[in-house]
């Protein structure tokens, strides 16, 4: 464990890159295993939950390099080539990783075993297990399906039509990667659309996806198995739920003024910018682009006065990671800001909303829980000078790091360490800004 200690910061200027976005780098060097032949990876992010999706492919058949360049090299074993792992897969921390890679194993006649940290072994897996379960698949779990878990694949899986109960893009993920080795079409019925990265991956590679209107607002998906892919070269943008720290840390501390360079900005991931927006943040998206058919730009941010918002329920999955981080700017904002709708905020690397309550109120800010979100009063002056306990959350680490940039006195987690798993280097880079990030002493 690391203590980090974040003190009030000076001014934030220059231009920065965060690292590359985590859930297209996940699922970069998935559908590179799964193509035959040799794909490129330029961008991906190289923190601990991505180095484990890595390990898991090494250990089920590709070769998977790091070049001198930074680029990442993968030697895919094509659709139907993996073959058993001879240990567990130690996914980590990594929700994300653990659940695709069970959605990818369940077609596939072998015994697969994952571990994880003691957060991730909290996590719960019923929502990914039961419509894998559906393919034909077998789960042996600990009590409440958490990790260890053990998947039993089977030889012949049966195509299914899944309607998913709760929006979830690793759900969603889950299955669609588990259709790759299934015969015959399989659907996927979102009532509420999730972030897309596993469609839009799909189709850079060449799978057969078809994607329908369904109902007022929901989407079917429908992906015909068993295809053969060749390699494709890939780039990672940046992360923007990354990208939200160092642009809240700019809004609410002043005379700020950043440019965060090359940030995906698909519209499935852009819900905690619009939500700024609404709350005042002078923020502005400029050299608009395209990149292997993701959405890019640079946002250019700048010190702003906010004001409170209910925030609509609806935006809630393109900006589920960033509640932790919207909680930091709601606390300087005029007037409150109301989160509702969050409830599977409970069950990711900690109980977001719990933890992020804990420790806005020890630090004098005022906060009131509800079953499903929180309600942030904001003020001017913040006192800070607590001690947050992060739970092995990264998020919850950043957010509160980021808090001690404004506040009266410094704000202290008590592990740091847990932020490499999806921003390595992100003391050294807010330092870089303008931010006063040290070891407690």
């Amino acid at each position: 464990m690391s203590n980090l200690i974040s003190h009030k910061a000076d001014p934030l200027s220059g231009p920065l890159k965060v690292p590359g976005d985590k859930s297209i780098s996940h699922r970069a060097l998935i559908m590179g295993t799964m193509a035959i032949g040799q794909s490129r990876i330029s961008g991906l992010l190289e923190g601990e939950d991505v180095l484990n999706t890595a390990e898991a492919m090494k250990a089920m058949g590709a070769d998977i390099t790091r070049a001198e360049n930074s680029d990442w090299i993968v030697y895919g074993v094509g659709v139907g080539g993996l073959c058993e792992p001879e240990n567990a897969l130690d996914m980590g921390n990594s929700g994300t990783g653990a659940r695709l890679i069970m959605g990818l194993v369940a077609p596939y006649p072998f015994h697969t075993s994952f571990i994880g940290d003691a957060s991730l072994s909290t996590r719960p897996m019923k929502r990914i297990t039961d419509p894998l379960s559906k393919f034909g698949a077998e789960f042996h779990g600990a009590e409440g399906m958490t990790l260890p878990i053990t998947v039993s694949g089977i030889m012949d899986p049966v195509p299914i039509e899944y309607e998913l109960p709760v929006a979830s893009a690793q759900v969603k993920s889950a299955i669609l990667l588990a259709a790759l080795n299934t015969p015959g079409k399989t659907t996927v019925i979102e009532p509420t659309p999730t972030r897309d990265h596993t469609e839009r991956m799909f189709e850079h590679f060449g799978v057969t996806i078809s994607i329908a209107s369904h109902g007022t607002n929901g989407k079917a998906i429908t992906v015909t198995g068993q295809p053969e892919l060749k390699a494709r070269d890939m780039y990672v943008p940046t992360d923007p739920s990354s990208a939200a720290f160092p642009a809240v840390a700019a809004l609410i501390t002043p005379g700020s003024d950043i440019i965060i360079e090359n940030v995906g900005m698909n519209p499935s991931r852009t819900g905690i910018y619009i939500t700024l927006q609404d709350m005042g943040a002078d923020i502005s998206f400029i050299n608009q682009r395209l990149e292997c058919g993701e959405s890019v730009a640079d946002i250019h941010v700048k010190y702003s006065e906010l004001t409170g918002i209910t925030v609509p329920k609806d935006r809630a999955p393109s900006m589920i990671d960033e509640y932790p981080i919207l909680c930091i700017a709601a606390s300087f904002a005029k007037g409150d800001t109301i989160m509702r709708g969050l409830a599977e905020l409970r069950v990711k690397e900690s109980d977001r909303i719990a933890v992020m309550v804990a420790g806005l109120k020890a630090c004098g800010v005022t906060v009131s829980e509800h079953d499903d979100g929180m309600t942030v009063t904001g003020k001017t002056a913040i006192e800070g000078g607590a001690k947050v306990a992060t739970h092995l959350d990264h998020r919850i680490a950043m957010s509160f790091l980021t808090l001690g940039m404004r506040t009266e006195n410094p704000v202290e987690v008590d592990d740091g360490s847990v932020i490499e798993t999806s921003f390595p280097g992100f003391r050294a880079l807010m330092n870089g800004l303008g931010a006063r990030i040290e070891d407690k002493k």
